[in-house]
């Protein structure tokens, strides 16, 4: 791989940095590096342990291997790149890999690497592909990149870290996906558009689709929540992959469900979100189907068409939230990334239902720092939304290996102190977003698991909700009666799932806001027994 790199990479490298030096940045779909390990100086420039081994198609791979004998530890080939002229763009990597023998990892970042690190001032990522272990023949691999505007170094790192084994890279290819972000023109003043009655919010919680009768009860009547956000989720593949024909029935049940809560919610006095949580191909993770798969974006955009005309007349839908958490972490050439789609989507749902709002998140998993490199869509009628966990370390601490860690808050937090002042500074990208284009912003999910350490979960919880209601913000707590980690309805200890016999500081925190709401103008109850 690397190989074809240097004759044919030095040539194309050397006309790709002629190009660019003449137009200072690369382009849209220009090749700023390829290696294919055929060249007799395919290894030129890259330090470390490089070798070459059989390539994908007979020819020469770049080869590593870190023996049993010598133990688990790190042997890797790097490479300088050219950040010069990539400075602020989207690339993406791409590449064949073959592994024999490679040990687990112990950690998930350790293991074959294909790892395209980037340092700028005060900050330094390692973007990297998902590779697995063991032995297998030869599988593309695909990540993306943004290089920050001021990045001073880019560099390509292959091999194996913290195990043993054997591995082979060819045919590596960089190519731009998109130039450096442009924003556009601040938009004019007015009214800001948030699809409810003006002078009202909205303050609820999310909900699973198995959700009872009596548990939207409590929620709307008892608690006083006036919106749920309805996930439609769980889809799985079957066995034989995926069909779009499948995937339409599972939508079709889900809806069904949903078809019959509505009167519920109604008659509780809810609005609905309707949460596309499970888009085609189905999975946690937006960014590893929809936006590589060009027939399920068009199946996409047709499902939200068929929800358009299903929905259009009800009063209890306030909107329509495309993709829950969307993560275009790698998108080929010839599919439309996550600013294209909702745009397309938007304008598709707008032809059937002028009406109801439409919900979009940013295109990093929801985070709020997404917003740094989002546009509004162009289409009337959209809310901008964001989800709040970070840190991660605090809000999901004990669920997930990497973050085992007891964390408290407010407190240093992954060496940096999380207290309200972070919080704010953390969703600052969401409030200039929303002030800049004067649009509506609604916070879809945040939370903190309720075993964080000394009342830690209420405080950031606490915090979080000041932050939303001092910019107006509309929200939803996620979540209620789902899964027990989440429950404002359980105390502090991880292993207790059963309800204290008084209601927790967590709960009591959100039926004090909750106790603002209005009533939806369909409401049995009139406003009056609310009160803003």
């Amino acid at each position: 791989m690397l190989r074809r790199f240097l004759f044919a990479a030095t040539l194309t490298w050397r006309a790709v940095a002629v190009e660019a030096a003449a137009q200072d940045r690369a382009v849209p779909g220009q090749v700023v590096f390829q290696a294919d390990f055929e060249s007799p100086t395919a290894l030129e420039g890259w330090t470390g342990s490089p070798g070459l081994g059989p390539g994908r198609n007979g020819g020469h791979a770049l080869f590593i291997e870190r023996s049993p004998a010598a133990g688990p530890g790190s042997t890797v080939a790097q490479l300088k790149l050219p950040v010069e002229q990539v400075r602020g763009c989207l690339v993406n990597l791409t590449g064949w890999v073959r592994a024999e023998g490679v040990t687990e990892k112990p950690e998930s970042w350790n293991g074959i690497k294909y790892m395209a690190p980037v340092v700028a001032p005060g900050k330094r990522s390692y973007p990297q592909a998902g590779i697995g272990v063991g032995s297998f023949g030869w599988r593309r691999v695909a990540f993306a990149v943004r290089i920050p505007e001021n990045a001073t170094d880019w560099r390509l790192y292959m091999g194996l870290e913290a195990v043993t084994g054997s591995v082979w890279f060819d045919d590596l290819r960089i190519v731009v996906r998109k130039g450096p972000f442009v924003r556009k023109p601040p938009a004019a003043s007015g009214a800001v558009y948030t699809g409810h009655p003006a002078g009202m919010r909205l303050r609820g919680a999310m909900v699973s689709p198995n959700i009872g009768k009596d548990s939207l009860r409590v929620l709307g009547v008892e608690w006083k929540a006036n919106l749920v956000r309805w996930q439609l989720v769980g889809y799985r593949p079957p066995k034989g992959g995926f069909s779009p024909k499948h995937y339409n029935a599972w939508l079709e049940q889900r809806l069904q469900q949903l078809d019959a809560a509505l009167p519920v919610c109604r008659e509780y006095g809810m609005y609905v979100v309707i949460d596309v949580h499970s888009p085609p191909r189905g999975g946690p993770d937006s960014g590893a189907n929809l936006f590589t798969d060009r027939e399920c974006q068009r199946g996409f955009v047709d499902n939200w068409k068929r929800m358009a005309r299903r929905y259009k007349d009800s009063e209890v839908v306030w909107a329509y939230d495309l993709v829950n958490e969307p993560n275009e972490r790698f998108v080929p050439e010839d599919c439309l990334d996550w600013q294209a789609l909702a745009e397309t989507t938007a304008k598709a749902v707008r032809e059937i239902d002028p009406d109801h709002a439409i919900i979009v998140e940013t295109p990093v998993g929801g985070g709020p720092g997404g917003f740094k490199y989002m546009n509004p869509i162009d289409a009337p009628g959209v809310v901008y939304s964001l989800h709040m966990y970070e840190p991660h370390a605090f809000t999901h601490q004990g669920v997930r290996p990497q973050w085992n860690a007891a964390q408290t808050y407010p407190g240093v937090i992954g060496g940096k102190k999380w207290d309200k002042a972070q919080i704010e500074k953390t969703l600052a990208p969401a409030v200039e977003f929303s002030r800049r284009y004067n649009v509506q912003i609604f916070v879809g999910e945040f939370s903190a698991v309720r075993w964080a350490p000394n009342h830690s979960a209420f405080r950031y919880l606490r915090d979080c909700i000041d932050v939303f209601e001092e910019h107006g913000w509309d929200w939803t707590y996620h979540a209620f009666r789902e899964w027990p980690g989440w429950s404002v309805e359980r105390g502090p200890v991880k292993e207790d799932t059963t309800r204290p016999p008084n209601p927790t500081d967590r709960e009591k925190l959100l039926r004090r806001w909750f106790a603002k709401n209005r009533n939806p103008p369909f409401a049995p109850a009139p406003d009056a027994v609310r009160g803003e």
